[in-house]
């Protein structure tokens, strides 16, 4: 069985590159196609992989800033001579989807997100403070990815959703059905401790979309104790309207985050994420989490089991979450156990399941 793995690009690393080292793990001879990849900010490990970059690798500056170059990529990805193989497997929040497959050939994308920036490119422009005339100059291109968005869905055999927020946007804006397997999470990592100690957590990119400003003003204004860990351009706004209590910490080191869960009272996410691997850790560290009830963490934290849920993505519903939470009242190894169904080698038993069934059937 020939198989290839297709992933967006290579130039940073995120959630999407968490799941490509597992697709990579469960089938290392499978080369991996790209659009572009730059050695030097991913992982060294990955210089082992047979990584195949596309034409659009040799353009100046693309693997610094690879926004610019957005009409591109649909050529890019239609461009891949798949012929050979099997399956294709694309991990996709991008464009390589729209890969081009013989009918002998099956495709089976694991979405990580309908393109975000074309479907919600309203709350996406909004986020980044995209002025009027940009967005007057974008409308034209965004409709035409849209259009070309819309039908390379039709090119996939199968879609597999990373949660049910991903499952319903799938239906929405492509009108297919999907299979959820949830992404995956090193649990095993993680390990509850005896005790807590007297402050609240929040760990994430400081960007505008992540919301932790919301957290920053609630613990603000009820004198809470809360440590930010994390790094981005949205630090200085962030650091003006904090409060005495609130610890930056900078990016914590990955040895460093473990203990750190663990320790906490609870685990804030305000923001509205497609899956959230943060809240799983912290439950895998046995603590509960306070989230805003959107996107994946409808999947991941149980109302008064593992943590509580605030309707509305503002401080005052924070703030009356941050009242009525007990620390007390939750099971640290019940949390843990409930976090462990997300495990990474849970992710890898399902997907080879799937990829095998799946070209049973085809």
């Amino acid at each position: 069985m020939r198989l290839a793995l297709i992933h967006d690009w290579m130039n940073q690393f995120g959630g999407a590159e968490v799941v490509l080292e597992q697709l990579v793990a469960l089938f290392p001879d499978a080369p991996i196609y790209t659009s572009i990849y730059d050695p030097q900010a991913m992982p060294a490990t990955w210089r082992r992989w047979d990584i195949r970059p596309s034409w659009m690798n040799r353009l100046p500056l693309v693997k610094k800033y690879h926004q610019p170059f957005l009409p591109l990529y649909p050529l890019v990805f239609e461009g891949l001579d798949l012929s050979h193989y099997d399956i294709v497997l694309s991990n996709k929040s991008g464009f390589c989807h729209g890969v081009i497959t013989p009918p002998q050939t099956l495709h089976i994308c694991y979405c990580l997100t309908p393109t975000r920036y074309v479907w919600r490119h309203h709350d996406y422009l909004r986020r980044e403070g995209v002025g009027r005339l940009t967005r007057a100059l974008l409308a034209p291109l965004l409709s035409y990815l849209r259009l070309w968005d819309r039908l390379a869905a039709d090119r996939v055999d199968q879609f597999i959703a990373i949660s049910s927020e991903i499952q319903r946007r799938i239906a929405k804006y492509y009108r297919r059905e999907s299979q959820i397997i949830y992404p995956p999470v090193d649990t095993h990592r993680f390990i509850p401790a005896d005790g807590y100690d007297d402050y609240f957590l929040v760990v994430g990119r400081l960007v505008p979309y992540k919301r932790i400003d919301l957290a920053v003003r609630a613990c603000t204004a009820l004198g809470l104790p809360l440590k930010v860990g994390g790094s981005g351009r949205d630090l200085a706004r962030l650091k003006a309207m904090a409060g005495p209590t609130v610890e930056f910490l900078g990016r914590v080191p990955d040895h460093l985050l473990p203990g750190l869960m663990a320790r906490c009272k609870a685990f804030l996410f305000p923001g509205d994420e497609d899956f959230g691997i943060t809240p799983v850790e912290a439950m895998a560290a046995g603590r509960p989490v306070i989230a805003y009830a959107g996107g994946g963490v409808l999947d991941t934290v149980i109302e008064g089991q593992t943590g509580i849920l605030f309707g509305e993505q503002n401080v005052e519903s924070l703030i009356a979450a941050l009242q009525r939470f007990d620390p007390d009242a939750y099971d640290p190894s019940a949390i843990r156990r409930h976090a462990e169904q997300f495990d990474t080698s849970v992710f890898r038993q399902r997907i080879r399941d799937y990829v095998m069934q799946a070209y049973e059937e085809h």
